[in-house]
Order: structure tokens, then C-alpha cells, then sequence
């Protein structure tokens, strides 16, 4: 993994993933000029991921456009509009049978309300749609969220163990209705010293996670992750490890 910062409107990122025996990874830059801001990644299969950002077009309003090569039907885009107490945001793919997805959330810092949903112009069928709502207070915050068409609802819940933050316990249930199946998690996180954070969860299926992230200069993070099947400690346990570098 090899890494290096760039000049001050620029962003150098690189991340490796090995699973088994195989390995993956990408190198990606950002680069901002004014009110505009390219990102481009390259990954080991040789795809090209390219995304255009532009803001304050109109007041509060931000314009996103991305194509991945060489599929060159790949391309997206999207149109954010942000207010104190909502956003709306379309998108849609530049192909010849595009899809549209639609998002809106409206609240306060205390309570917001969302909703999303996709169309497909060609059938004319809604390839999705959720809604959720999410409740915040100093110490805690929770959500429901009804998903896939209807069919799963997750309902979550985080708790600050102390009054500077630095750690957390999370709750989670998801119920799906098809298959009558439920999935508990529980999990929690630290703050060791400032600089660093480990993660970890656990759910009813035996997968255990854990993270463990440092800043290893400021606004410049290394991460390292790992999951194992508890109940199947044959399988090749999976790792992955990320570094973001910003000046």
C-alpha cells in the first residue's frame, strides 16, 4: 500500500481488501477548483470511475455527475437541492431506458422524516421505495426504517455509555417479512484516545465484525477491518484496510 498527500485542493486515497486468496484494491484523487470538484478512482479491474460535482448552481443546489468506464451506459445524473429543515434530491441513469430514484426528507435536529423511491421508465414499475423516521437527543437516537417494498422494517437504537461520547452501545432488529426471518445485532464502539476508534458487532447469525480506525496525521484516517463466521470458522475470514489522506 503506498500513499503520498498531494497539494492543498487535492485528496489521495488508497484501499487494499484481500478475501481468501484474491486481493483488490483501488487508488482514487479528488480535486477541487472553485465550485467544482472531480474525483477519480481507478480500481485493479481497470474500471474508471469519474464524478463531477458542482455547487450553488441556484442557491442551495448541488449538481452530481458520474460515469464509470468502460461501461459507457453507466452514467448518472443526480440533483440535490438542501434547506434548514429539508432536502430533495432526484436522480436519473443516461441510458436508453433510464431510471429515476427520488428522495425527500423534511424534520428538525430532533426528529426527521424520509422517504425515497425508484421507477423504471421502461416497465413502468417502482423498483423500490422506504420510508423511515429517526429520533435524536443528546444521549441517544433511534429509528424505524420499512424497506425493500415493504418487506423488512429495522428498527435500531444507539446509547451514549457516558457524557463525553466516547462510547456507544448499539441495538438492532430486522424483521423480513417474506421469509418470516429476524436478525439481531448488537455492537458497540470506543474512543481510545482521541486519535483512535474500534468497533465491533455481533449478530444472532454468528457474524462477528470489528474495526479499528487511527488518524494517523489530522483528517488523514487508516482503517483496518475484519469479519469472521462464528459458526462456520472453516470459512476464510475476511479483512480490508483503508487509508484517507487529506491535506
Amino acid at each position: 500500500l503506498c500513499s503520498c498527500l498531494l497539494a492543498a485542493d487535492e485528496e489521495f486515497t488508497s484501499t487494499a481488501i484481500k478475501k481468501g486468496g484474491l486481493s483488490t484494491g483501488d487508488i482514487a484523487v479528488k480535486y477541487k477548483y472553485k465550485n467544482t470538484l472531480v474525483d477519480v478512482k481507478v480500481d485493479t479491474k481497470s474500471n474508471i470511475f469519474t464524478t463531477f460535482t458542482v455547487t450553488d448552481i441556484f442557491p442551495s443546489t448541488k449538481a452530481i455527475v458520474s460515469v464509470k468506464l468502460p461501461d459507457y451506459n453507466s452514467g448518472k445524473l443526480e440533483l440535490q437541492y438542501f434547506h434548514d429543515h429539508a432536502t430533495f434530491t432526484t436522480a436519473a441513469i443516461l441510458n436508453k431506458s433510464p431510471a429515476i430514484d427520488v428522495s425527500a426528507t423534511i424534520g428538525t435536529p430532533a426528529i426527521a422524516f424520509g422517504a425515497e423511491a425508484g421507477y423504471d421508465t421502461t416497465s413502468g414499475n417502482f423498483t423500490k421505495y422506504t420510508a423511515g423516521i429517526g429520533v435524536t437527543k443528546p444521549e441517544s437516537s433511534a429509528s424505524i426504517i420499512l424497506g425493500d417494498k415493504g418487506d423488512t422494517i429495522r428498527a435500531s437504537y444507539l446509547h451514549h455509555l457516558d457524557q463525553s461520547k466516547k462510547s456507544a452501545a448499539v441495538g438492532e432488529i430486522t424483521r423480513r417479512f417474506s421469509t418470516n426471518e429476524n436478525t439481531f445485532t448488537v455492537g458497540g464502539s470506543y474512543v481510545i484516545d482521541g486519535l483512535s476508534v474500534v468497533k465491533a458487532k455481533l449478530n444472532n447469525h454468528g457474524k462477528l465484525g470489528a474495526l479499528l480506525q487511527h488518524e494517523v496525521i489530522p483528517k488523514s484516517l487508516i482503517t483496518i477491518a475484519g469479519e469472521i463466521d462464528t459458526k462456520a470458522l472453516e470459512k476464510t475470514p475476511k479483512f480490508g484496510l483503508a487509508l484517507a489522506l487529506k491535506p
